[in-house]
Formats: C-alpha cells, sequence, structure tokens
C-alpha cells in the first residue's frame, strides 16, 4: 500500500557532528532498561521496528498520534546513531469495529477504510512522522495470513470449533492453543497476571465464554465467512484473519523474526502483543522481538481518547482549525513516551508560542559565528536516555537564551526533533 512522503532528515555526522548514540529505552518484557539495537561498536549497526497501524476510521486522533510520534522520534535517534533502519506498519483494514462503523453510517467498508486510511497519510505527513518502509493493509496479505494459520494447525497449535451462524452449514473458525508447548507462560511477556488476562479478552472482544474453547484466553485466529461478511478463499476455509495473527504474519513477512523492537500503544500489550509473541513461537521463531515497546496512552475529558466513547481530538480537525502541524508535534512532544497523560485545549497554545520563540530565534542574525556554540550534544545526551523528548524541548528552550541559531543546531532539531524551523510559517 502507498505510504506517505517522507521528510528529508539532515544529516549530522556530514555537518561534522559525527554520530550519536544508541539510546537505551525501557523495555516492556524485562521492565527495565535496554540498549537497542544491541552490538559491539564494530557491529555493523541496523535495527528493524515493526508498529501496530490503525483500524481505519476515526482516524487520526491524537493517541495514534502520539503513539506514532514515540516511534518516530526512536527511528530518528537510530538514524543520527548512524544505524540501518527498516520498518513495516499495518494497517488493520478489515475488522469488527470498521465493518461496525460502516454498517451503521451505510457506506461500503472499503470505501470507509480507504478514505480514513489517506486522511491518515494527510495528518502524518503534516506532523513529519517519517513513513514506514512498508505499510501493509491486512487484506494484501490475506493468503500469507491463512497460510500461517494452516502451519499452526498443522503443528496442533491451533484447533478448529463450529462457526455458528456460518455462510457454510459445516464451517469452523480456527483458535489458537494458547497453552500448549509455550517457553514462556501466557502474561510473561506483557507482565500481566491471570485475572487481567481474562479481563482484557473479555474488553476486547476475545469471547472467553464461548462453549468449546481449550481456554478462555485462546483467541481466533480465522474467522469462517458470515452472512453480510467480507470473506476470502483460504487454505482454511472461506472467511477472513483474527486481529492478532495478522500482525504476527506481516511482521514476519516483512521483517523476519527476531526483529528487534515491537512498538504499539500500551493498551495493546495484552491480549494483543503477548498473543503476537506466542504466534511466532508456534511458527518457528526462537523470539518475535528482540524488545518490546508501549506508548502511554492520552485521555480527554477524563477518559482515554476512545473511539468507542467518542472523546477523539482529531489531527485533522485541529490544523483545520489554524493550528500549526509543527506546534501539534510540539505539544506532543512535551510529554514523554511512556506516559498517561490528559489533553487540554490549552496544552495546544502553549506549544504554538514555543514555536514562536524558537522561530524567532532562528531568523535572528549571527552577528559573530565564532561564538557559536551547538544544540547537538544536548539533544543526543536527551534523547539517548529514553527518548526523553521533554528534556530535550527543555534543552532548546535554555539554549537559544544563550546562543545565537548556527546551522547545525537548526538541523538538530530538525533532524532528531522533526521540527524544520526553515520552512514553519510565523503566525
Amino acid at each position: 500500500m502507498r505510504s506517505w512522503q517522507r521528510a528529508e532528515v539532515p544529516s549530522l555526522d556530514a555537518l561534522g557532528h559525527g554520530t550519536g548514540e544508541r539510546p537505551s529505552v525501557h523495555d516492556v518484557r524485562r521492565d527495565g532498561r535496554a540498549v537497542i539495537p544491541a552490538g559491539g561498536p564494530d557491529d555493523r549497526p541496523t535495527a528493524s521496528m515493526y508498529t501496530c497501524g490503525i483500524t481505519p476510521y476515526d482516524a487520526t486522533h491524537l493517541g495514534h498520534a502520539f503513539t506514532y510520534l514515540a516511534f518516530d522520534t526512536l527511528t530518528r535517534v537510530w538514524l543520527d546513531a548512524g544505524i540501518e533502519v527498516r520498518t513495516a506498519m499495518n494497517s488493520t483494514d478489515v475488522d469488527d469495529p470498521l465493518l461496525e462503523r460502516a454498517a451503521r453510517d451505510g457506506v461500503d467498508w472499503r470505501e470507509l477504510a480507504d478514505r480514513q486510511q489517506q486522511l491518515f497519510r494527510g495528518d502524518m505527513e503534516a506532523l513529519r512522522i517519517l513513513p514506514p518502509d512498508s505499510w501493509v493493509a491486512v487484506t494484501e496479505r490475506i493468503q500469507p495470513i491463512a497460510e500461517a494459520v494452516q502451519r499452526m494447525l498443522d503443528t496442533g497449535d491451533a484447533y478448529t470449533l463450529p462457526a455458528e451462524g456460518a455462510v457454510d452449514a459445516d464451517g469452523v473458525d480456527v483458535l489458537f492453543d494458547s497453552a500448549k508447548r509455550r517457553q514462556f507462560p501466557m502474561g510473561t511477556g506483557s507482565r500481566t497476571g491471570a485475572d487481567e488476562m481474562l479481563e482484557l479478552t473479555r474488553e476486547f472482544g476475545g469471547d472467553p465464554d464461548r462453549p468449546g474453547k481449550r481456554s478462555p484466553l485462546d483467541p481466533l485466529l480465522w474467522r469462517a465467512e458470515r452472512p453480510g461478511e467480507p470473506a476470502w478463499d483460504s487454505p482454511v476455509g472461506r472467511g477472513r484473519p483474527g486481529w492478532h495473527v495478522e500482525c504476527t504474519a506481516i511482521a514476519m513477512e516483512e521483517l523476519g523474526a527476531p526483529f528487534t523492537v515491537a512498538a504499539g500503544g500500551r493498551d495493546l500489550r495484552f491480549p494483543h502483543q503477548e498473543m503476537q509473541g506466542h504466534h511466532a513461537l508456534a511458527l518457528g521463531a526462537p523470539m518475535f522481538s528482540d524488545v518490546r515497546l508501549n506508548a502511554g496512552l492520552v485521555a480527554f475529558e477524563g477518559e482515554k481518547m476512545s473511539k468507542s466513547l467518542g472523546n477523539l481530538v482529531l489531527v485533522s480537525r485541529l490544523l483545520q482549525e489554524g493550528a500549526r502541524p509543527a506546534a501539534v508535534r510540539l505539544a506532543l512532544l512535551d510529554h514523554h513516551w511512556r506516559e498517561d497523560w490528559e489533553w487540554f485545549p490549552e496544552m495546544l497554545e502553549a506549544a504554538e508560542q514555543r514555536l514562536d520563540r524558537w522561530l524567532a530565534w532562528s531568523t535572528m542574525p549571527d552577528d559573530d559565528p565564532s561564538l557559536a556554540e551547538s544544540i547537538v550534544p544536548w539533544l543526543r545526551v536527551t534523547l539517548a536516555d529514553d527518548l526523553h523528548t521533554p528534556a530535550a524541548l527543555q534543552a532548546v528552550d535554555a539554549f537559544i537564551l544563550r546562543a545565537p541559531a548556527d546551522e547545525g543546531s537548526l538541523a538538530a532539531i530538525d533532524a532528531l526533533l522533526g521540527i524544520d524551523l526553515r520552512t514553519v510559517e510565523p503566525r
């Protein structure tokens, strides 16, 4: 699927600043820091990251944007460290919530998905979030996903149950056997206890009370065709894939396994990311990813920003109302990527004012270039420390009071924070 246009990222190395540090980030599985990618200084550094993408309706709210900005920051820090980066992301363009929204609005589900994916492209491009190397719609990978499900049936890692209400009276749904020969007990990867796993399975539509399930936690791998639902012919029958296996199959096809980072919002830690890891083990991978990262959640009006609640602040709406994209980006960067926080409209005005100060500094004449001091080391230190973007913004605030703008500093603010002050329009 066509991605969005990539913003140019200046090379600080080419400007004489060398390369930055490999970042140390908080890994969910370890519940502690990990330097990524691992390896010695003489290794040719490479990193790969799979990010769980949107279900394309009600795109793009600030919770989405905060998540993708967090991992955009990681990509930028990697690039500055001289690391070769490969990224992939999916779009869940066929799923129950999307079908329900399309039915509610009286539109074809494909039309809804296409329209929302186009809106998402525009929002990401406006915010200068670097596009994935591979942006893959689930509907583009139905056969590889179905083949992965068949492999799990063949190895005994999946089983079938009668598909009540299916078009074919003999149709079956395929479920994952979550308790079978796992190297790691269920919940290990997400640090989730038994009661919480059951609660989250129910919350995310896992139907723990379905008769015949071997474990209440067993997720759906393949749903047999039901009347009025999209379906595809496949080795496991006519139907469509379940949620978790889509990401597993796409990530492994695009990046191999293990890859460096599995990334997503904190609300995906269980069951989604946990099941991805167990599916990968069942498909023969030694591990799904080296590190698992979860971005914090954004609230509005006292509740987590959620499509189901409808308490959404949309990027496109903020831009239509006159917000500068760079100010929206700054407002999001002012929160640590692992932090849960609440959006207030005043935050945008504060970001606009900060952007005004930075912009005024960037255009002031440098009377004595010999006195120029660079912000490059300041930004590198703060961002290598668990991608601490609030500290990086504060570093810029302090720097512009003591030193004139220079080419290296302007390039660093662009390369590492994604704010190109040379192209930002004044208010």
